[in-house]
């Protein structure tokens, strides 16, 4: 796989989107306990919305949907992922990761946002909409609600995870990648290993995300990777106690095939009478696999604000 930046494909994904390209630019910012939150600025204009990925993920996974919406936004690392910190309690849970988003839009923000959080991103917007609804004008939630384990995945990708945690080269990650079906075309799986990613000082590959070294550790031990039933049960509860504190306007979009089934969408309802919920023909990554369709729910949403 040839070198090149984190920015280096965004051109073809424009050109492939038929979109302008904005001015893209990563931005970091120091937290109160020493650690980092990083993100990307889309547009040099104050961001009208903010995007938070899902566990395993980054900010760009955005990328395509970001081109297509063509407004100033926000995508931000989560920490433990991308090019923000690792938390060394390991505690990637919404109520924790909250206060750095919130830190984050007190920075760089002039205005309360529209969230759009996907999946674990999709449960710390709650949290974030819930302890501080100054930030937030409106609440899009992507193919999640509170009692689904936004860690868990299927089976397939916690054992891709759960393989070594360093490689000689990226290329090596990008034939396990396709070996295991992910990552879809060889283009497509070369951009998602370089951005996930990064060379350490001693030249091997390692994951940017922390989730994969806990996954590794935990298959080691023979231990499970996924959310035990008990712990599960307390972050549904206190999940489903967020989503009761939010004010602001609420959407669940979820695939038709992802991790969000129609009785899910229900209980949602029924918790969160006010809220509106759409049903799209995608999987889990719905801003991967329908971007354009994504960005024009968004745009809706921005445009009644």
């Amino acid at each position: 796989m040839p070198e090149t930046d984190e920015f280096s494909f965004l051109p073809a994904q424009a050109a492939g989107a038929g979109t302008a390209l904005p001015t893209v630019a990563r931005v970091e910012l120091t937290l109160s306990d020493g650690r980092t939150l990083s993100g990307l600025r889309w547009g040099e204009a104050p961001p009208r919305a903010t995007f938070l990925h899902g566990a395993g993920l980054n900010a760009h996974t955005w990328d395509t949907t970001l081109l297509h919406l063509g407004v100033p936004a926000l995508a931000l690392d989560l920490a433990g992922h991308g090019d923000s910190s690792w938390r060394e309690d390991a505690a990637y849970v919404a109520r924790v990761l909250a206060p750095d988003i919130a830190a984050a839009l007190d920075a760089w923000t002039d205005r309360p946002q529209v969230v759009v959080g996907h999946s674990l991103g999709g449960l710390t917007a709650a949290a974030l909409a819930a302890s501080r609804p100054d930030l937030v004008a409106r609440l899009v939630i992507v193919d999640i609600t509170p009692g689904i384990d936004p860690s868990a995945g299927p089976a397939q990708l916690r054992a891709f995870f759960a393989g070594p945690t360093d490689w000689a080269s990226r290329d090596e990650l990008v034939e396990k990648a396709l070996a295991f079906g992910l990552g879809g075309a060889r283009e497509a799986a070369e951009r998602g290993v370089f951005l996930n990613t990064r060379v350490r000082p001693d030249g091997r590959v390692e994951w940017k995300h922390h989730f994969a070294h806990l996954a590794a550790a935990a298959a080691a031990s023979d231990t499970d990777t996924t959310t035990p039933d008990a712990v599960r049960a307390v972050l549904a509860s206190t999940g489903w106690d967020d989503l009761a504190g939010v004010r602001a306007a609420l959407t669940l979009i979820h695939g038709d095939h992802g991790f969000v089934t129609a009785s899910d969408a229900d209980e949602l309802v029924r918790r969160a009478p006010d809220a509106e919920v759409r049903v799209v023909p995608t999987g889990h990554n719905v801003q991967e696999e329908d971007p354009a369709g994504l960005a024009a729910s968004v745009r809706e949403m921005l445009e009644r604000e």
